[in-house]
């Protein structure tokens, strides 16, 4: 069975895509912070008779990296590697002139710094891969310009470009930046807290990613809506 490693897989959209992987019948390894929560994600995935493997920790610690990627070799191999873990650097979100420098800081260290240090972990195992896989989960916000979602939106801007030349400098992967669009989830509602509009689910986009997986198209950047409207 192919093997993924998901980064903020507890809940969310990480979950959502495990589970949709899980129903494919892809052994997983699942990283996030509360191990709680973690544990009820991976007993959901279990449930459909895959191998799941948690590790609860915090993706900016490169132990923790490389515990996500030893549990993936025990496996046999890595095929994917999902990061999404993130964090917003503001809670909630604020304009640029009173954003706090050190949540950039810690933005920029899980969102941009960590991921790279997990896309450098697990290198050697997804290029020995027969199909191996990078998906970065981008935002709309690293492309546009919406007011307090500058410090969220940088750190998500400088991960599409490490993903865009990671897929250059190994053409034998495939690296996608994904934009899912707006969700309801934890994240959204720290960052808006008065929303209250209505927000699609993340299972309701594991569709876009899944299309992704079985037709690999080029590397680069994909919006999950647009691959779902395409049909």
């Amino acid at each position: 069975m192919p093997v993924a490693v998901v980064t903020g897989g507890s809940k969310g959209l990480g979950r959502a895509l495990a589970l949709g992987l899980a129903a494919r019948g892809w052994d997983l390894v699942l990283g996030a912070r509360t191990a709680a929560v973690l544990a009820r994600a991976a007993r959901e995935a279990e449930a459909y008779g895959t191998r799941v493997v948690a590790v609860p920790g915090d993706v900016a610690d490169a132990g923790h990296r490389a515990e996500l990627v030893a549990a993936a070799g025990r496996m046999g191999g890595l095929d994917l590697l999902v990061s999404n873990a993130s964090v917003l650097g503001a809670e909630p979100l604020v304009r640029l002139d009173v954003h706090p420098l050190a949540g950039l800081r810690e933005a920029l260290e899980v969102n941009v710094v960590a991921a790279l240090g997990l896309m450098q972990e697990a290198l050697p195992l997804l290029r020995a891969a027969e199909a191996g896989t990078v998906i970065a989960i981008s935002s709309e916000a690293a492309a546009e310009a919406y007011e307090t979602w500058g410090g969220y939106g940088a750190a998500k801007a400088a991960l599409d470009q490490l993903a865009a030349v990671l897929a250059v400098e190994e053409p034998g992967l495939r690296v996608w930046a994904v934009d899912p669009g707006d969700m309801d989830t934890d994240l959204h509602t720290a960052a808006v807290p008065a929303g209250g509009e209505y927000r699609p689910t993340p299972e309701s986009v594991v569709p876009a990613f899944l299309r992704l997986l079985d037709e690999r198209p080029v590397s680069g950047r994909y919006g999950a809506r647009s691959l779902l409207s395409s049909g």
